[in-house]
């Protein structure tokens, strides 16, 4: 595939996005996601991990109506959305995990979501570590926050530390999948790990 239409593809969707009404192309993602596994119900409690600039907030709060509940949290300032509580914080920071906890109350969520990257640097192996760091303490928050039988997702870079956490979240998930959206650019080493029945 040519870098021509690579690009005419990402111009394509980053248009329809600005069309519709959303913050990022990001957005059509989660859509193909949740197209092809459910994940995320009516009136669902949702938390999203990395969530700026709001993308995928927004499709969630499409899905789960007006007595569901959305948390995200992003280092990155974020423009209020209504219907969703924005906490600004880092997610790998107890302080941050506390706010969290404050927000729930005693509450568990359904759903962990996180399209996170990290700074890319150009080095792939660098960047393909930091996409699994990321999505490691991604998992690790979900385990504190995620009710039984709960799912979750997260970006990760193809690469060799894939295989390995793949089968962390094996042992927690009822059922784990690699997924490529189609609307994920066909260059793109970036795949999403969807877990579903989350075994505590």
């Amino acid at each position: 595939m040519t870098r021509w239409y690579q690009e005419k593809k990402k111009e394509h969707f980053y248009k329809k996005a600005k069309k519709e009404g959303y913050r990022a192309r990001s957005a059509y993602k989660l859509k193909d996601i949740q197209k092809k596994f459910s994940l995320i119900k009516k009136n669902d409690f949702v938390l999203d991990l990395g969530c700026a600039p709001g993308g995928w907030s927004q499709i969630t709060r499409e899905i789960i109506g007006n007595n569901g509940k959305i948390i995200g949290v992003d280092i990155s300032s974020v423009k209020s959305m209504r219907g969703v509580f924005f906490i600004k914080g880092d997610m790998t920071e107890d302080d941050t995990v506390k706010e969290i906890e404050q927000v729930l109350g005693n509450k568990n969520v359904d759903v962990v979501l996180t399209d996170m990257s990290p700074d890319i640097s150009g080095n792939y192996d660098m960047d393909q570590a930091r996409s699994i760091y990321l999505c490691k303490k991604a998992f690790e928050t979900a385990q504190v926050f995620l009710k039984s039988n709960g799912n979750f997702v997260c970006k990760a870079f193809e690469g060799k530390d894939m295989d390995e956490f793949f089968k962390v979240l094996k042992n927690k998930f009822r059922d784990v999948k690699r997924f490529s959206p189609k609307s994920s650019r066909k260059s793109s080493s970036e795949i999403y790990i969807i877990g579903k029945g989350f075994e505590k």
